[in-house]
């Protein structure tokens, strides 16, 4: 499991972090946890709307990413604002449409006074809660939910050529050779993050941009340029992993794309061309059945561990902690 030096995992940080992430008591209204927004069962990500709803029932204008293999990830967020699992937590605990609470300060008094949390600190890091403890016990729980050993590594990785059925081997070809996704969810001689890690302009952010100021319904969303306010930046997303991606619907930024099928055809039709979108996206004139390749082939990216994840998850301590 890739941790920070600073940060090495223990199982006293881990147990605390995954009851940080389950607690509500730490939002404003006491309703909202992490696990709200990222439900084990649903990927660690959340599918029954488009963006989830946080405090009050406001919603957010971007869907929760999933948190399933974050642990490989330095860029964190849709538009990457974040760069530490340890820091990342600070957002959404304040945002007044999330966890709404007052500052992290409320917090580390709150969990002082709250008994079931006594001893638990200073058994896992040696002293009374802070900003940063918590931090660090959110992260090493986070790092824990690492699902891998698909059918697709056991096929690709495991030498097992049985692993696959023949449609989801076409769906790897086609997905890897003419319609080129893996130039962004890279595959590499010995493993697959599926992600380059990237920021790139598909030409989905600029569409739903032009739909928005048409509408004047939807919050207007730039992307990367919000944190960096380079014009080069506007509409470009970090590359998601596509590992679970069978999982993790509504798809994009926004999670306005139902299917995994939705969004192979965003791409099939050269996504939405602009000024600035990547050069990579053009037209693929893939027919219905090689769509249909390709979403088999997406939906072969499931880790095997997947129900030992939730069920550790919702159980702790009835399964393995890594």
């Amino acid at each position: 499991m890739p941790h920070p030096i600073e940060n090495p995992p223990t199982a006293e940080k881990i147990a605390l972090g995954r009851k940080l992430f389950f607690d509500k008591r730490l939002s404003r209204d006491g309703e909202i946890s992490c696990a709200t927004c990222h439900v084990p069962e649903h990927g660690f990500t959340q599918n029954v709307r488009s963006t989830p709803a946080g405090h009050l029932g406001l919603t957010v204008r971007r869907n929760a990413p999933t948190l399933l293999n974050i642990a490989y990830f330095d860029r964190l967020f849709h538009d990457g604002r974040e760069t530490a699992l340890e820091t990342q937590y600070i957002l959404p605990l304040t945002a007044p449409n999330e966890m709404a609470t007052r500052s992290v300060g409320f917090v580390i008094e709150k969990i002082k006074w709250t008994s079931d949390y006594d001893g638990l600190f200073e058994t896992a890091f040696g002293g009374a809660p802070t900003a940063d403890r918590i931090g660090a016990a959110l992260a090493s729980y986070q790092r824990t939910l690492i699902s891998a050993n698909s059918r697709f590594d056991k096929w690709q990785y495991g030498g097992n050529p049985n692993a696959l059925t023949a449609q989801e081997i076409k769906g790897f070809k086609l997905f890897s050779e003419r319609a080129k996704c893996s130039s962004c969810h890279q595959i590499g001689d010995n493993y697959a993050i599926f992600s380059d890690q990237a920021f790139n302009d598909i030409g989905y952010g600029w569409m739903r941009h032009k739909e928005a100021e048409r509408s004047e319904q939807s919050p207007q969303d730039l992307g990367r340029f919000e944190v960096t306010g380079d014009p080069l930046d506007r509409w470009r997303y970090r590359t998601p992993s596509l590992r679970n991606v069978a999982l993790t619907a509504p798809y994009m930024h926004d999670g306005k794309l139902k299917t995994l099928e939705d969004v192979i055809r965003f791409y099939n039709k050269g996504g939405a061309p602009h000024d600035g979108q990547d050069i990579r996206i053009k037209k693929l004139e893939l027919s219905d059945e090689e769509i249909a390749a390709i979403a088999a082939f997406l939906k072969s990216l499931t880790g095997d561990n997947i129900n030992q994840l939730i069920e550790e998850a919702r159980h702790p301590g009835k399964g393995a902690t890594r």
